[in-house]
């Protein structure tokens, strides 16, 4: 039993993605106590900016013709697609930042998914269970003032569900800079109820998580 689990937060120390993640993480690890976590996080070692151009034009030459770049971006993209064929269960950990995707997590899967395994044509991935825990600093619903500058959760849907086709549960928790913005103070009591909602919602779906990979096995 493996479980592959992804952080994207630049800050780890403080990190509300991260803590909602350490939350599925060890409803998976009590249901699962002798399995494997294999982690990547995309802060402590970021890939690099150059990479996915690098796995595009390598792969249009042969081995022998590539440059050492191209070699070494053909060979990243290998082993994150081998991390997430190998993993029984997938974890992403992805804040919003800037109203977009974060962009340590979008060079990450512009280069796995230049392996053919996990390209639209492969399957390697369909059907796999996973969860995708995203915070945002504010709150973009619908009725709020700023409904639609999310560019973040979308994708991320798309790109996981439908790209991938993992069967896929989502734990959002929006007001993460109330108490640290103070614009947002007002919103307090707002977001303690998100924050619980969102941490309720992160154990519920690690247990669905380890029960999902349970029943496959």
């Amino acid at each position: 039993m493996s479980l592959f689990r992804l952080d994207a937060s630049i800050l780890p120390a403080s990190s509300a993605s991260r803590s909602l993640a350490d939350l599925v993480e060890a409803e998976w690890t009590a249901s699962h106590p002798d399995s494997t976590v294999t982690r990547r996080d995309l802060a402590a070692d970021p890939v690099p900016a150059t990479a996915w151009a690098d796995a595009v034009t390598g792969g249009f030459v042969d081995e022998a013709q590539r440059t050492p770049a191209q070699n070494e971006a053909r060979a990243l993209a290998t082993t994150f697609a081998d991390e997430l064929i190998g993993a029984d269960a997938l974890l992403f950990a992805v804040p919003l930042y800037n109203y977009g995707v974060s962009q340590h997590f979008k060079t990450w899967f512009d280069v796995a998914y230049t392996d053919p395994r996990i390209d639209p044509q492969g399957t390697a991935l369909r059907g796999k269970p996973a969860t995708l825990v995203t915070v945002l600093g504010g709150n973009y619903a619908p009725g709020t003032p700023k409904e639609g500058w999310d560019h973040s959760t979308g994708w991320l849907r798309r790109v996981l569900e439908d790209v991938w086709g993992l069967d896929l549960r989502v734990v959002e928790r929006p007001f993460t800079l109330v108490g640290v913005n103070p614009a947002l103070d007002a919103f307090a009591d707002t977001a303690r109820e998100l924050k619980e909602n969102a941490e309720q919602s992160a154990r519920t779906y690690g247990r669905e998580l380890a029960a999902l990979r349970g029943e496959v096995a």
